[in-house]
Order: C-alpha cells, then structure tokens, then sequence
C-alpha cells in the first residue's frame, strides 16, 4: 500500500487503516504486535479524535503520526469508533479510502470483561448481573453501516476465536489487508499473551477512583510520557488491583445471558457470514497467559 495517500501534510498523515473495536475484543493485543510493523500513534493506543476529540483539529491528529515511518501504512486502534455514528461519518468524509478493521467477540464474555474494567475503574460497584444489559448492541447492524459506508473490500471482520485457536492464522488476513509483510509469531509468547487482562479486584476503591482521576487529568494535558512512566514502575497496577479475584460466571447465569443474546448473535452470524454457535451454549476454555493491564 503506497504510503501518503491519505493527506500528507508537514505534521503527519491521517490512517491508511482504523481498527474501531468493538472494546474488550483483543484490540490492545492486535496494537501490540502491529507497533514497529506499522505506524502508530506516538506514546499511545488510542488518541480517540472521531469521538472525543474531533475539536482539536485534523493536524492536531496528524501530529501523532509525524514520526512514522512514510513506507509504512499508519492506522489506529481505538473501539470506541466502532458504535459511533458520528465517528463513521467523519472518518468517511476526511478519510473515505480507509480500511476498517472490526474485532469481534463472545459476548457474554466481553461483557464480562467490561464489567471487571468497570469494577476496575470503580466506574460501578453494583454486581454483574445489574450491569449486563437487558439486550447486546446490534453488533450486526453497526457492521454493516460500516460496510455500506466503506463497501465491503474495504472491511475487515475479524473473530476473538479465531486468535484463542490460532493467533498466528488471526493474524496473517489482517497484516494482507492492511498491505504489510505477514508478522510470524509462531510459538513466541505474543501467541498467547492477552494484553490488558486482570483477573482483581482494586485493593481500595478509594484509590482506585483516585488514580482514575489522575490518569484521567494526564490524559487530558497529553502527558502520555509519565502515564507510561508510572505503568513501568506499577503504579497502576497497585491502585487498580490487589484485590479479591474475580470469581468465574456461574453456569445458570451465563445459559440466561446467553439465551438473552441468542437473537443479535444469529443476526451478527447473517450479516458476517459466520457460524458463531458456539456463542450460543456456555463455553470453558483455559486460561491465556496474561500481561500487565495498561492504565
């Protein structure tokens, strides 16, 4: 894929690809092993500009692809673009050749996963089954609004099981789709490593709500340097776990999510051309091995 197609300017250019989510669907890991194959926002994962930060301007958002490397396609992986119909609409109109790569998952397992990041960031205290909404979003119908806006060629559905079979054939359609050499992972621990994973609860919430408002506040002022400064000495991870594991679902619990949800999964399984039974009865699968969750 030539590089620069895409709105050269002096301070960056805009994505050749996004990856939109939705969230808790392997996109940390999938910005993991891309960096250093591709260009990626400078210092963070997801700069959110569709979303939260559409106001600051395109060559605020090209500066932070100013240092990558103009051979190399660039992208994003941000999922909050993904349910956003404003997101979809500025991304066509300022970047209308992009390709779009959409992650899906369980989802009752990623609603699971949610809920632990909102416990997590003492964003809720109630328990899950309070917190599972009484229907999942239209997964189907968001993608194939992305699909109408893009054309299908230029849309990329990709499934969290295909990675917990395989991660190297997971891997190997989206680096052909975005126009880069394959990435081999084979048996190193990038094939099992789930990034931003936790398996505990905060030690305190107290702390827990206020290293969330510090974060929140760095974030703001762009200091994405000492985020990361205080990711590596643990910060984070001591104010947001330490706590009491999280228990696994209980079986009468997940068949009631499950039957729930059994109506937008068939509908996700029509628009994408996937057999996704195995969303529809409960599942057990062993543990991946884990990395630090990021901030």
């Amino acid at each position: 894929m030539a590089s620069g197609t895409n709105g050269n300017g002096k301070r960056g250019r805009l994505p050749d690809f996004l990856g939109v989510g939705p969230p808790r669907a392997a996109t940390s890991w999938l910005d993991a092993v891309l960096r250093g194959h591709v260009g990626l926002p400078r210092d963070i994962k997801e700069v959110d500009f569709f979303v939260k930060n559409y106001a600051r301007g395109v060559e605020w958002y090209k500066d932070y692809f100013a240092d990558c490397d103009r051979d190399l396609p660039i992208g994003e992986i941000c999922p909050s673009y993904f349910g956003s119909e404003e997101a979809r609409s500025r991304i066509s109109e300022l970047i209308p050749n992009c390709r779009i790569i959409c992650t899906f998952r369980d989802p009752v397992e990623m609603t699971y996963s949610m809920y632990k990041l909102a416990r997590r960031n003492v964003w809720t205290r109630t328990d899950f089954e309070s917190y599972v909404p009484q229907q999942w979003h239209n997964q189907a119908a968001r993608l194939a609004k992305w699909r109408a806006t893009f054309g299908g060629e230029r849309v990329l559905a990709c499934f969290y099981d295909d990675l917990e079979a395989d991660a190297q054939k997971y891997l190997d359609p989206i680096c052909d789709f975005i126009g880069i050499a394959r990435i081999p992972i084979g048996k190193s621990a990038l094939a099992k490593q789930r990034i931003n994973t936790f398996a505990r609860e905060p030690r305190s919430a107290w702390i827990a709500r206020r290293a969330r408002k510090l974060r929140d506040s760095l974030e703001t002022r762009e200091a994405y340097g000492v985020i990361n400064l205080l990711t590596r000495v643990g910060f984070w991870r001591f104010c947001f776990e330490g706590g009491e594991e999280f228990a696994p679902l209980e079986p009468e619990l997940e068949a009631r999510l499950r039957e729930r949800f059994r109506p937008a999964i068939e509908e996700l399984e029509e628009v994408a051309g996937r057999d996704l039974a195995a969303w529809k009865s409960c599942r057990r699968h062993a543990p991946a091995v884990s990395t630090p969750a990021r901030p």
